[in-house]
């Protein structure tokens, strides 16, 4: 027989925080949106005037909107396992933000275009002196020329524990798989035993 009370109170889900960080017009909302199970809160807004000379728009010039505070996604595992998803705003003139959006994070995927590559350098700083386990998505654009994730891996500079991995931000699948090896990777800095 079951002791449980059956007006007990459901325990509350473990929510787990996770970041998408990197450059300006790299994929973040669309990674959100792509795997979010609930529709994605946005806080998009036109480029307009103010962003001329402040925001670098080579290689997006088509891009028209800009997040200036978040994307938010919502991912259920399990009933009593919940993943939330940040997407961070790419500008410089937004970072003020990323020190709250990070507290508390588990970890971070910062997306990666080849085309602008140098643009996820802040990103990978920011994680790197917060001790924040991130790994690198490479959102692989139909216009950009294919690297080895070894290659990416060497051009960032990072450490042999860094995973990087390719993806299509724009699908679900892809997205889902670049979400289990930042989670796999938090679980092997986490267990490891010190030496």
């Amino acid at each position: 027989m079951d002791s449980r009370r059956s007006d007990a109170p459901a325990s509350m889900p473990l929510a787990v925080k996770i970041l998408v960080a990197g450059g300006f017009g790299v994929g973040k909302t669309t990674l959100v949106g792509s795997v979010s199970e609930i529709q994605p809160l946005r806080t998009e807004e036109l480029l307009t005037e103010r962003g001329v000379g402040v925001d670098d728009l080579a290689g997006v010039e088509s891009k028209h909107t800009t997040t200036v505070a978040m994307d938010f996604g919502r991912i259920t595992l399990r009933e009593d396992l919940v993943l939330y998803l940040f997407g961070t705003p790419g500008q410089d003139r937004f970072w003020f933000m990323w020190d709250e959006l990070a507290l508390g994070a588990l970890g971070a995927v910062v997306l990666a275009d080849t085309r602008r590559l140098a643009d996820c350098f802040p990103s990978v700083d920011y994680f790197e002196r917060r001790r924040v386990p991130f790994v690198i998505a490479v959102n692989c654009f139909d216009d950009a020329v294919g690297y080895r994730p070894e290659e990416v891996a060497g051009a960032l500079a990072l450490g042999p524990d860094v995973p990087v991995v390719l993806c299509d931000a724009r699908r679900r699948d892809s997205g889902r798989d670049v979400l289990i090896t930042l989670v796999e990777h938090v679980l092997r800095i986490t267990t490891r035993t010190p030496v």
